[in-house]
Protein backbone atom coordinates (compact mmCIF):
# COMPACT_ATOMS: atom_id res chain seq x y z
CA UNK A 1 0.00 0.00 0.00
CA UNK A 2 1.36 3.07 -0.86
CA UNK A 3 0.34 5.90 2.00
CA UNK A 4 2.33 8.52 0.24
CA UNK A 5 3.82 9.48 -3.30
CA UNK A 6 5.60 13.02 -3.58
CA UNK A 7 7.81 14.39 -6.02
CA UNK A 8 9.98 14.09 -2.76
CA UNK A 9 9.50 10.93 -1.30
CA UNK A 10 7.22 7.62 -1.38
CA UNK A 11 5.65 5.74 1.82
CA UNK A 12 4.74 2.55 1.49
CA UNK A 13 3.51 -0.31 3.41
CA UNK A 14 4.77 -4.29 2.56
CA UNK A 15 3.15 -7.37 3.51
CA UNK A 16 4.80 -10.48 2.82
CA UNK A 17 3.43 -13.89 3.87
CA UNK A 18 5.53 -16.13 5.35
CA UNK A 19 7.44 -17.96 3.51
CA UNK A 20 7.57 -15.48 0.30
CA UNK A 21 10.09 -13.17 -0.82
CA UNK A 22 10.23 -10.11 -2.75
CA UNK A 23 12.20 -9.98 -5.89
CA UNK A 24 15.71 -10.07 -6.01
CA UNK A 25 16.32 -6.31 -7.03
CA UNK A 26 18.72 -3.50 -7.61
CA UNK A 27 17.50 0.76 -8.28
CA UNK A 28 20.31 2.76 -10.12
CA UNK A 29 19.17 5.98 -8.60
CA UNK A 30 16.55 4.97 -5.58
CA UNK A 31 17.79 5.16 -2.45
CA UNK A 32 15.30 3.35 0.41
CA UNK A 33 15.00 2.91 4.02
CA UNK A 34 12.84 0.09 5.74
CA UNK A 35 11.49 -0.18 8.92
CA UNK A 36 10.17 -3.37 10.53
CA UNK A 37 6.70 -2.83 12.17
CA UNK A 38 5.85 -6.87 12.65
CA UNK A 39 6.94 -10.44 11.73
CA UNK A 40 10.23 -11.64 11.12
CA UNK A 41 12.20 -11.85 8.00
CA UNK A 42 15.64 -12.13 6.33
CA UNK A 43 17.18 -9.36 3.94
CA UNK A 44 20.03 -9.48 1.63
CA UNK A 45 22.06 -6.42 1.34
CA UNK A 46 24.67 -6.60 -1.44
CA UNK A 47 26.64 -10.09 0.53
CA UNK A 48 25.05 -9.89 3.87
CA UNK A 49 21.75 -11.31 5.41
CA UNK A 50 20.58 -9.56 8.23
CA UNK A 51 17.18 -10.83 10.21
CA UNK A 52 14.95 -7.90 10.37
CA UNK A 53 12.50 -7.85 13.38
CA UNK A 54 10.08 -5.05 15.04
CA UNK A 55 12.09 -2.20 15.39
CA UNK A 56 14.87 -2.70 13.45
CA UNK A 57 15.73 -0.24 9.87
CA UNK A 58 18.08 -1.14 7.45
CA UNK A 59 18.90 1.76 5.00
CA UNK A 60 19.37 0.81 0.92
CA UNK A 61 21.77 2.96 -1.17
CA UNK A 62 21.44 2.68 -5.28
CA UNK A 63 22.95 0.04 -6.72
CA UNK A 64 22.51 -2.37 -3.68
CA UNK A 65 21.30 -5.85 -4.55
CA UNK A 66 18.51 -6.87 -2.19
CA UNK A 67 15.58 -9.36 -1.15
CA UNK A 68 13.10 -9.82 1.59
CA UNK A 69 12.12 -13.50 2.60
CA UNK A 70 9.18 -13.63 5.68
CA UNK A 71 10.51 -15.91 8.09
CA UNK A 72 7.25 -14.98 9.44
CA UNK A 73 4.41 -13.11 8.15
CA UNK A 74 6.11 -9.56 7.67
CA UNK A 75 5.17 -5.96 7.44
CA UNK A 76 7.57 -3.10 6.50
CA UNK A 77 7.27 0.59 6.19
CA UNK A 78 9.16 1.25 2.98
CA UNK A 79 10.44 5.22 2.72
CA UNK A 80 12.27 6.22 -0.72
CA UNK A 81 13.25 8.83 -2.75
CA UNK A 82 10.52 9.00 -5.81
CA UNK A 83 11.89 7.08 -8.69
CA UNK A 84 9.15 4.31 -8.99
CA UNK A 85 10.17 3.09 -12.02
CA UNK A 86 13.72 2.62 -11.37
CA UNK A 87 13.50 -1.13 -10.41
CA UNK A 88 16.11 -4.01 -12.26
CA UNK A 89 14.70 -7.05 -11.28
CA UNK A 90 17.43 -9.74 -11.23
CA UNK A 91 15.25 -12.44 -10.24
CA UNK A 92 11.60 -12.88 -8.96
CA UNK A 93 9.22 -15.91 -8.13
CA UNK A 94 6.42 -14.15 -9.81
CA UNK A 95 7.32 -13.40 -13.27
CA UNK A 96 7.37 -9.56 -13.32
CA UNK A 97 10.39 -7.87 -15.01
CA UNK A 98 12.02 -4.74 -13.91
CA UNK A 99 12.45 -1.48 -15.80
CA UNK A 100 15.14 1.02 -15.47
CA UNK A 101 15.20 4.63 -16.16
CA UNK A 102 18.36 6.13 -14.65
Amino acid sequence: MWWAVTERYVGKLIHVNQGQALSLQYHNVKHESMYCLQGRGEILLGDEIKILEPGEAVVIPPLTHHRITALSDLEVIEVSTPELDDVVRLEDRYGREGTSRP
